[in-house]
């Protein structure tokens, strides 16, 4: 019976190939894990501990991955650090590396395993999407050895890479990405010397790969979509929650809707740590989303999506972000502003003192409209219009311009930009619109409770980011959120090659 498995497994590829090809969509799943994190340490814990610990975290991966399967999943993708976790020193994180090789070896883990040096992690995850004939994404570290030869060479004799990596249904590596903008913290991984543009194509469209932080970036996040077209992008993250513009869902969301793309967003679930929000996000809005501040409980997602985005008759028309706000002139309220933070950025703010109005803002070179009504205006709640037009970060420095309909903490102007979560306040209409030095331009409406509004706003061609109808749940902020990518400071971490 043997030499009829790999028979099998190729007739059930094919098949799913075909049904793939018969049809403009396909069926995605992410899956948003509570990582099995290891226990604190400053030495290296043995091969076979670090082994036992990322198969603790492969087991309830597996199982999410074999539900996504059975619900007709194409393709999964499963969270960064979802594996092994974080907080790892150089020296720690090394018991937890492969050497993956470049997928061009044209290599099946799963039924080749000793092709190469020991990769357990890889051959499971390739039985994984070999055994229920799916795409299966991960985020695992990559080692690559290094002498004196290279001058960028660590002391240690090694590369460390932050790594995602794709396994065919057949169980073949296809892709492998070398996470090229690491957070602060992750000081056990190395830089890249240069930024890796990973795409493969599918029976269902032609896929890139970005990793958390990159999303913030041009390279590699921006150069998938605009210069190599790629209709979806596989993201896993790690992504703790920073209120006002910067839950995950929220910015994902308005991500994809900027750039005209499918995002399949899974992040990893920490409470503690704000780590929670996931979805598959189109350039409509949220096709399927998850939030869960409450629980410690992992999430799987499947919907269905275009897999041609840019061909599908709904694809939203290209905007220019900056027409209508540079064609009209201001509106009151630019003299009667005050300043105030968003985290470390200052904005300029005005306080929206009546049920309706129309409001202009200015700081910078940017300068934002906001007409407006409410549909009740609270004694206890107060809302701003705010810009900001400057660069953002302590460390890593990069350019931002946002305008913003947002509701401070308390009735104390002083709270405005603090962190909100809920609100009670809600909106008849409201069309938000700045004089954008940039085409990438993210627009994001969270309601209370960080929840999204998918259906209820439309960006016209113009630039305005408006509602279609009075909103359906109280409103935290309403945000252009633009990135002005050639402001950015050179990075002070990452060595030139």
């Amino acid at each position: 019976m043997l030499p009829f498995q790999p028979l099998l497994h190729a007739a059930v590829f094919a098949l799913a190939v075909l049904q793939a090809l018969a049809s403009d969509t396909f069926t995605a799943a992410v899956y948003e894990h509570a990582v099995i994190l290891p226990d604190a340490t400053d030495e290296p814990v043995s091969p076979d501990d670090a082994l036992a610990l990322m198969n603790k975290n492969m087991d309830v991966l597996e199982g999410a991955i074999k539900e996504a399967a059975q619900q007709g999943a194409h393709i999964i993708v499963t969270p960064e650090d979802g594996i092994y976790g974080w907080h790892f020193t150089r020296e720690t994180i090394y018991p937890y590396l492969e050497d993956i090789p470049d997928p061009a070896v044209n290599w099946i883990p799963c039924t080749d395993p000793t092709r190469f040096t020991p990769a357990p992690v890889q051959e499971r995850l390739s039985c994984m999407a070999r055994n229920n004939s799916i795409y299966v994404v991960a985020n695992i570290g990559d080692k690559k050895p290094c002498n004196s030869s290279d001058a960028g060479c660590p002391s240690d004799g090694r590369y460390q890479y932050n790594t995602d990596v794709v396994f065919d249904p057949e169980g073949k590596l296809v892709a492998r990405y070398h996470k090229y903008n690491l957070f602060r913290r992750e000081t056990q991984f190395n830089y890249p010397k240069e930024p890796e543009a990973v795409t493969f194509e599918t029976p269902f469209g032609k896929f890139g790969i970005a990793t958390c932080f990159d999303i913030l970036f041009r390279e590699p996040a921006v150069v998938l979509v605009s210069e190599l077209q790629v209709d979806t992008v596989l993201f896993p993250t790690a992504w703790m929650n920073v209120l006002p513009f910067l839950t995950a869902v929220e910015f994902h969301s308005a991500w994809a809707m900027g750039m005209g793309v499918n995002l399949l967003s899974a992040n990893t679930h920490n409470i503690s740590l704000a780590m929670t929000g996931d979805g598959l996000f189109t350039p409509e809005g949220p096709a399927a989303y998850h939030y869960d501040s409450g629980t410690e409980e992992g999430c799987l997602l499947l919907a269905e999506l275009s897999a041609h985005p840019r061909l599908s008759p709904t694809y939203p028309p290209a905007v220019n972000w900056s027409s209508f706000a540079t064609s009209i002139k201001k509106f009151p309220g630019e003299k009667d502003t005050f300043l105030g933070a968003v985290r470390r950025d200052i904005f300029t703010f005005s306080e929206l003192r009546h049920k309706a109005g129309n409001y202009t803002v200015c700081q910078g070179d940017l300068c934002c409209h906001l007409i407006y009504r409410m549909a009740n205006k609270s004694k206890d709640e107060v809302y701003v219009l705010g810009a900001f037009d400057g660069l953002h970060g302590s460390l890593i420095k990069y350019h931002w311009q946002i305008c913003t309909l947002l509701k401070c903490k308390s009735t104390d102007l002083n709270t405005c930009g603090q962190p909100v979560e809920t609100a009670q306040t809600k909106f008849e209409t409201f069309s938000l619109s700045g004089t954008f030095g940039t085409n990438y331009v993210f627009p994001e409406v969270l309601y209370s409770g960080v929840q999204l509004a998918p259906g209820e706003f439309e960006v016209l061609r113009d630039g305005r980011l408006k509602s279609k109808h009075g909103t359906s749940k109280p409103l935290v902020t309403v945000t252009l959120f633009g990135r002005l990518y050639e402001k950015d400071l050179p990075h002070p971490l990452r060595t030139a090659p």
